[in-house]
C-alpha cells in the first residue's frame, strides 16, 4: 500500500488494520488512532507520527527514521528490528513502555540507558 497521493492522514482511524509494508513517508498521522495495526515493515520515514495511539501495534521491520513521535503513545508495541535512528521527539520514557527493542537501531543516548534500566526489552522473546 502505498500513501504518497494520500499524505494528510490526521486523525484517521486505522485501528487494527492490516497495513504490512505500508508507504506513509512524510505523511502526517498526527493523532491518528494505529492502535493494534499490523505495520509490519511499514515505511514511516520523516512522518508525522505526533500524540498518535500505537499501542499495541506491530512494527516489526519498520523504518521510522526521522519520524516525528512526540506524544505517540507507544505501549506494548513490537519494535523488534525496527529502525528508529534520528526519531525526533522519542523519549526514554515512551520507549520503556514498549514490548520489545530486540534488534532494533537506536541513537546511542537512548540506547545505553534503555539497555542498562530494561535489558529484558532488547532480550529475544521465545
Amino acid at each position: 500500500m502505498d500513501i504518497q497521493e494520500r499524505k494528510d492522514l490526521r486523525g484517521a482511524n486505522l485501528e487494527g488494520a492490516y497495513l504490512i509494508e505500508a508507504n506513509f513517508q512524510g505523511a502526517n498521522l498526527q493523532g491518528a488512532n494505529l492502535k493494534w495495526t499490523y505495520l509490519i515493515g511499514a515505511n514511516f520515514q520523516e512522518s508525522n507520527l505526533e500524540g498518535a495511539n500505537l499501542e499495541g501495534a506491530n512494527l516489526e521491520g519498520a523504518n521510522l527514521e526521522g519520524a516525528n513521535l512526540e506524544r505517540a503513545d507507544l505501549k506494548g508495541s513490537n519494535l523488534q528490528g525496527s529502525n528508529l535512528y534520528k526519531a525526533k521527539n522519542v523519549s526514554f520514557d515512551q520507549l520503556s513502555k514498549v514490548k520489545t527493542l530486540y534488534d532494533a537501531k537506536l541513537d546511542e543516548e537512548l540506547f545505553t540507558p534503555l539497555k542498562e534500566k530494561y535489558p529484558a526489552l532488547f532480550e529475544k522473546d521465545d
